[in-house]
């Protein structure tokens, strides 16, 4: 991915773990064309004159007018806020320059509403948090005009990444936490229900604000798990009977309380839940615990924990920085718990059947399959981004990719999945490129939640009729093979595609396929109950 910057200032060092171009200082003149993500990262100059900075933040705001016209709707723009490097003011009653700043950032926040390819940066997000460093080392500013001390190169790196990750909506799924002395302080088995020390003064006081923060992730799409070693039934009782417990088992997706090897535990708390150890993040106060996680499964983001209680709140906003950030949040982040434990009472439902398709009819399935628009486009570019394991191609499209299709005439559907026990929202895509009497599966994905159930087959079964009575001939699809998505390898070939990929090909590793819809019938499902709108 290349990411090109206007910049008014030597920016290099900062960006050097990054594939990114720049503009020439003060240059929009050039914009490269070949670039995936557009950024701009004015800062603010060193001048004397407050009146002439406050011209020159005027003119940033009308350049940024001007680039964007240059910039496709289809690739991100991402706008850093202005900030004042400078302090010590002559006059400190003089507000103009506070004032043109605070101006300059509203416009670009307003800018940017009703342009969704437009992406703000909050500056003093890095600022504030890196304050143990200099931010200007004035050597580097009179020799090469770098404002911002290169000794913050590494944290700076990491930092837009983390703010990158959150725009492309990278995060981790999955936060799986141990109680004792991580949750509250103490050890339930030995200090009792009312022993432990949440709560109150300090140290509870320090764990119900990291229980909190805990929830609030949770309020936003991030799947809570509970690893430790203790007795079921203990922890039961502390959820029923401490009320300054935060954390309630209701807001829990999967447990493992017990007392075997917290590595494998994980592992069945990923099977459960249907996601990969890659997406999961786990808390525990041990560093033995942590060692063990780090060694068997080096997927899963293990983090330090504090030692000291009062160091909760900072090591809560970097958990939340590394792993959790988004720049929006969906209608089915907001309802992951919900579903996810509803995913679990299917799965003890299911055992009561012995065989597979009653179970599947008494689930009572309705698929809703719909045409994209723009309510769903910000969970369609979010799919394309988070979707592994059943995702044929793994494209990664961001909103203004889903709209080109659109444009484009393409077909982009989506499925809404529900059940006797409830909904899952939108759960499914394909992305499918017409030209003539031929067509291109661009993009076939499911998210895990509602796998296991056929409805996969059902989604394009449905979608290849609908082509062949609209006098398509024949489609094309691809499976392009990643680490995580093996499962699906012989998916078009179950359902009717023959393979036309060239035999022990090796200079691409992808596979192609065809399906002459003169052969194809489609039978209607009696186990689903499939609309279209």
């Amino acid at each position: 991915m290349i990411h090109f910057i206007f910049r008014n200032t030597t920016l290099e060092p900062l960006f050097k773990f990054h594939n990114v171009e720049f503009s020439g200082y003060d240059d929009i003149s050039f914009i490269n064309d070949t670039a995936d993500i557009f950024s701009w990262f004015y800062i603010l100059p060193y001048q004397h004159d407050n009146k002439l900075l406050v011209d020159q933040i005027n003119f940033f705001y009308k350049n940024i007018e001007m680039v964007y016209t240059q910039i496709p709707d289809t690739k991100y723009f991402c706008i850093f806020t202005l900030f004042n490097p400078f302090i010590s003011p002559v006059k400190i009653g003089d507000f103009s320059l506070v004032n043109a700043i605070n101006e300059f950032n509203q416009n670009i926040i307003k800018f940017s509403e009703s342009r969704n390819n437009i992406k703000i940066i909050n500056s003093s997000d890095f600022i504030l948090n890196n304050q143990n460093v200099d931010l200007i080392d004035w050597k580097y500013y009179f020799i090469s005009k770098m404002l911002i001390n290169p000794k913050l190169s590494r944290t700076f790196g990491s930092w837009f990444k983390s703010q990158i990750d959150a725009i492309l909506l990278k995060r981790k799924k999955c936060l799986v936490l141990d109680l004792d002395n991580t949750l509250w302080g103490g050890i339930l088995g030995e200090d009792g229900v009312t022993g432990i020390k949440i709560g109150g003064d300090y140290p509870g006081n320090a764990f119900t604000e990291f229980q909190k923060s805990i929830i609030n992730l949770k309020n936003s799409g991030i799947i809570l798990a509970i690893c430790s070693k203790n007795n079921e039934s203990d922890v039961q009782e502390a959820w029923n009977k401490n009320t300054n417990i935060i954390i309630k088992k209701s807001d829990i997706s999967s447990y493992r309380i017990n007392w075997n090897n917290k590595a494998d535990n994980i592992r069945e708390i990923a099977d459960e839940l249907n996601i990969g150890l890659d997406s999961m993040v786990f808390i525990d106060d041990n560093p033995t615990e942590r060692e063990l996680v780090k060694q068997i499964l080096p997927d899963v983001a293990t983090p330090d924990f504090p030692i000291q209680p009062y160091d909760l709140p900072n090591f809560s906003a970097k958990l939340v920085s590394d792993y959790f950030q988004a720049y929006n949040i969906t209608k089915e982040d907001l309802n992951k718990t919900k579903q996810y434990k509803l995913n679990t009472e299917r799965a003890v439902f299911k055992k009561s059947f012995d065989d597979f398709n009653q179970y599947l009819i008494s689930l009572e399935i309705s698929i809703l399959i719909e045409k994209a628009s723009a309510l769903s486009i910000p969970r369609i570019a979010q799919m394309t981004q988070k979707t592994n394991q059943f995702n044929l191609t793994t494209y990664r499209y961001t909103e203004g990719d889903i709209k080109e299709f659109i444009k484009n005439d393409d077909w982009v559907y989506t499925i809404d999945i529900k059940d006797r026990f409830g909904g899952n929202g939108i759960t499914g895509l394909m992305i499918i490129e017409l030209d003539n009497s031929t067509a291109r599966i661009n993009s076939f994905l499911l998210s895990c939640r509602v796998l296991g159930k056929g409805i996969e087959v059902a989604f394009i079964s449905h979608l290849l009729y609908k082509l062949k009575e609209s006098g398509i001939k024949k489609v094309f699809a691809e499976y392009i093979p990643t680490p995580k998505n093996s499962q699906v390898k012989d998916f078009y070939e179950k359902v009717g595609f023959k393979s036309i990929s060239l035999e022990n090909d090796k200079v691409s590793p992808k596979r192609e396929f065809i399906i002459k819809l003169e052969n194809f019938h489609f039978e209607k499902s009696e186990i689903y109950n499939i609309e279209e709108k």
